[in-house]
């Protein structure tokens, strides 16, 4: 089983900005909501606990009690956003009508199958896990690892919604990868 956790809000998430690379810490509606998912991970005995080594990422994990057991992996940083760091989706299409990023990718950054590549290597690393694994990390980031976990190509990410703050499980049902629960 694969807890993923989606950082809390920041002020460019706010904003509705790319944030990719940009370190940015929770702003008081994030801490809001890690302190809202840390009840919703009440019960689950995880055997490890990884996070991107971005600050949103550890911010939230701290604040829902996993600050010492915690483990960054560079593969769960959100996508490189390349040029459109800090610019809003209506900014982008101005310049590019039709872009997507899981069409289009970033300009100077990666493309979905470039995260891909990252999502794949940190679904290997937890396979062998005896236990929960719960992962700290990014609303693109976790999307493209869902699709991956599913078989799926990664471009079905881009219809996967998922909230900041949120709490969801993939797990297997009779044998096959699953989505036991989604944005709570």
């Amino acid at each position: 089983m694969i807890v993923l956790i989606r950082h809390g809000r920041t002020d460019w998430t706010d904003l509705r900005l790319h944030t990719g690379r940009k370190d940015m810490p929770l702003n008081e509606e994030g801490r809001s909501e890690a302190r809202k998912a840390a009840f919703k991970l009440e019960g689950f005995a995880f055997q490890t606990v990884l996070s991107s080594p971005l600050a949103r990422a550890r911010e939230t994990a701290e604040i829902c009690g996993f600050g010492q057991r915690l483990v960054t992996v560079d593969d769960l940083m959100e996508w490189n956003y390349g040029e459109y760091e800090g610019l809003t989706v209506e900014q982008i299409r101005e310049k590019e009508p039709a872009w997507s990023p899981w069409t289009h990718g970033y300009p100077g950054g990666e493309t979905h199958e470039d995260v891909a590549v990252r999502a794949r290597r940190v679904l290997e690393r937890v396979q062998e896990e005896p236990g929960p694994v719960a992962i700290f990390a990014h609303g693109h980031l976790l999307r493209t690892l869902t699709a991956c976990y599913l078989g799926l190509p990664p471009v079905f990410a881009g219809q996967l919604m998922l909230q900041t703050g949120c709490v969801s499980v993939l797990d297997r049902e009779f044998g096959l990868p699953a989505i036991r629960r989604w944005n709570r």
